[in-house]
Formats: structure tokens, sequence, C-alpha cells
């Protein structure tokens, strides 16, 4: 996407103009068992890796997506968070235009403390608790694991992993 955006943005010549897409979402069903990466993942991310494009944006859906169909029937949120996007980059409106996205992670106490960019007045979990977490070792065999919203933050762990060394949200 990096090299198409670019390529497109010098053919148009018309400089850095504004270029936001729609992060797949959750597409499947739930993994039985975690795993570090799928090739989903991997697509995820590197959609999240062109944010680093500038006067790029990508709509966040991983949450408003069904496991039968990869095209999100609730299409209002799709449009409302692209639409969000532009009016606080583009028009420089004051309001938070993007869902969570990740910024840096602390191994703290035998846990991991994953911390978040665009939260605004917090994060919330849909349902009564996170889930699609896995952490590991320095073996990196992954588990499921216990996440909880602490202070803005979410902490990751499992009484499986003693030093917990890395933590992935592997999808559903």
């Amino acid at each position: 996407m990096t090299a198409m955006i670019k390529n497109w943005r010098q053919l148009w010549g018309q400089g850095d103009f504004p270029f936001e897409w729609v992060q797949l979402p959750n597409f499947r069903d739930p993994q039985k068992a975690p795993v570090e990466t799928s090739g989903w993942v991997i697509v995820t991310e590197q959609m999240l890796k062109t944010l680093a494009v500038p006067n790029t944006g990508m709509a966040i859906t991983i949450d408003i997506g069904e496991a039968n169909d990869i095209h999100p029937k609730n299409k209002q949120d799709v449009g409302k968070r692209l639409a969000l996007w532009a009016l606080g980059t583009t028009y420089g409106q004051n309001i938070v235009y993007s869902g969570p996205l990740y910024k840096s992670m602390t191994r703290q106490d035998g846990k991991i403390v994953v911390k978040f960019d665009h939260v605004g007045e917090g994060l919330v979990a849909k349902g009564d608790k996170l889930k699609g977490f896995a952490i590991a070792g320095e073996n990196q065999e992954f588990v499921f694991a216990d996440a909880q919203i602490v202070d803005g933050t979410v902490v990751v762990s499992s009484a499986q992993v003693a030093a917990p060394w890395r933590c992935v949200t592997p999808g559903r």
C-alpha cells in the first residue's frame, strides 16, 4: 500500500493529498489455539505500518466484522469512522478521529502492559471481558491470556507464563 500511495500521489501531481482506507475487519471463526502470526494478522499489521506514510489514515473496523463475511453488514459505522478521520485530520476538528492504535508495551511484575494512542475518554471492552490476547515467555510458546483495562492501558497476563516476553492479539 505504501508504494501504491506514493505512486498515485506522484502520478496525479497533487502532493501528499489525504489518503485513507478501511482496516480489514475480523473475519473467520475464532482461533482454537493462540499463534503469533497468521496470514490475516500479517496483512492487518502491514496496513497499520502504512500509517507511517504522511497524511494517511485507517478506519479501525476490527470490532465490526463477521466470521462468515469479509464485508461487514454495518456499513454505517465504517462510513462514520472514515468521516471522523477526515474531519479530525484534513478539516482540523478537535475530535477523536481514530480507534485505539498500539503505541508501546512494557513488562511489569509478570505482566505485559500495552499502551495505545487515540483512546479518547478511555478504553472500553465490549462484553464482560477482553478476548483474543495471547502471551508467551522467551520460549515463544503462546497461550491465551487474561487481559484487563487498567488506567487506560491493557494489562495482559497468564498463570502459565511467569516471565512474559511478548503479547499478541491473534484476532478472533
